[in-house]
């Protein structure tokens, strides 16, 4: 988390064009895990690689829960808040399309989450509105839990929601 102005936003970026999976596409900053690395450790280390913000782990508010992937990855999301501005963020080109805020206005809407049935799941497909666009799962799942838990005090598991059939490569 970041501000805008004087309020606190989660940030989000689009992947760039040229990553091999899942270009394109709304995501929290993050990564893999280097070897030896913990989940906090590689959440720091991402969000200066990819969007140039340097926080330490006295930043760390907390994680969320886990989330697997249908591309085999396990996400730990880490909470990570810091008083720099979103403005002052620099994408590295590499990975990062683009950088926006995501506000608690934004995170709160009456229309979100949507959930969607798809014949190929047993579970339903999770998005989050942001502004004209959605975020599906598991970016949007994240978002989901950290508004129920975070924002509204509800104890909200997010594990069983599934994603998109774009995602599932």
């Amino acid at each position: 988390m970041c501000r805008d102005d004087d309020r606190p936003v989660i940030i989000v970026t689009r992947r760039s064009a040229s990553l091999r999976a899942h270009s394109r596409q709304w995501a929290l900053p993050g990564g893999r895990r280097d070897q030896g690395e913990t989940a906090v450790e590689a959440a720091l280390r991402e969000l200066h690689e990819e969007v140039g913000l340097l926080a330490g782990p006295d930043s760390v508010l907390g994680t969320l829960d886990d989330y697997a992937t249908r591309s085999g990855y396990v996400i730990t999301p880490v909470v990570v808040w810091t008083d720099k501005d979103w403005r002052e963020l620099e994408p590295n080109p590499d990975e990062v399309e683009l950088i926006k805020p995501f506000s608690f206005k934004e995170l709160a809407r009456r229309d979100s989450p949507n959930l969607q049935t798809i014949k190929e799941s047993e579970h339903q497909v999770l998005s989050m509105n942001f502004h004209d666009d959605a975020i599906y799962a598991p970016t949007g799942a994240m978002l989901y839990q950290f508004r129920e838990v975070a924002m509204f005090g509800r104890p909200t598991r997010v594990a069983h929601f599934d994603q998109p059939l774009f995602a599932w490569r």
